[in-house]
């Protein structure tokens, strides 16, 4: 059975920026500060490395609610027995992905337009991560940033819950609700930074702030 998720506060682990902390201490004292899901993220590593992170991460977090997702490697995913796998529009079909992964595991899949958000099929697709809102030099790839307007725009056009990502910060978090965003997606605002759990804190009080405003 697929758990219950929280979008609100969503952290991209990064291999370069958490090199203070470690990815794995990263994640936790994140956690601890209220982040509610983990993205296991490391493009140069391999299948087995990956797998070996994920599971570090898992029992890392054993005893708290937060969700753990492996970005882009599905077998990783299955092998690591994580909650959830991410993929983006260059990756596999989400109906393959999800035909690979089971009804159990939960599929998140990247969104950067309002075709592509209006073609997410909600039977096979549990949420959507969109962006980047802005430019960030944590993936270099991406695509065009849409900004607020846009993040707006593809929010409305998508029948599953969604997470702005892209360069966001605590400045940023009531303008992602403000759109519609069911959260925000992090990567520097946490890892590399001197108190991870400071920051993550920081984030959850700017997130309930905004909730109270709307």
């Amino acid at each position: 059975m697929k758990k219950p998720f929280d979008l609100s506060l969503y952290l991209v682990l990064d291999p370069d920026l958490c090199r203070q902390h470690s990815m794995v201490e990263t994640a936790r004292e994140a956690v601890a500060g209220g982040v509610t899901i983990v993205q296991v993220r490391h493009k140069h590593a391999s299948t087995a490395e990956r797998v070996a992170l994920a599971r570090s991460v898992k029992e890392a977090l054993r005893d708290t609610a937060a969700l753990i997702v492996m970005n882009d490697d599905i077998e990783a995913a299955v092998q690591a027995e994580v909650d959830a796998v991410h993929i983006g529009q260059r990756d596999m079909s989400p109906a393959l992905a999800r035909e690979r992964i089971g009804a159990d595991m939960l599929l998140g899949l990247s969104v950067n337009s309002e075709s592509v958000a209006r073609a997410v099929d909600p039977r096979v697709v549990d949420y959507a991560g969109i962006g980047p809102v802005f430019a960030t030099p944590t993936k270099p790839d991406h695509e065009q940033p849409i900004g607020f307007a846009g993040l707006a725009r593809i929010v409305a056009a998508c029948p599953v819950p969604t997470v702005a990502i892209g360069g966001l910060k605590r400045q940023h978090v009531s303008e992602v609700f403000a759109a519609g965003a069911h959260g925000l997606a992090v990567v520097s605002a946490i890892c590399g930074t001197p108190d991870p759990r400071q920051s993550a804190s920081d984030l959850r009080a700017a997130i309930q702030h905004a909730h109270s405003g709307l």
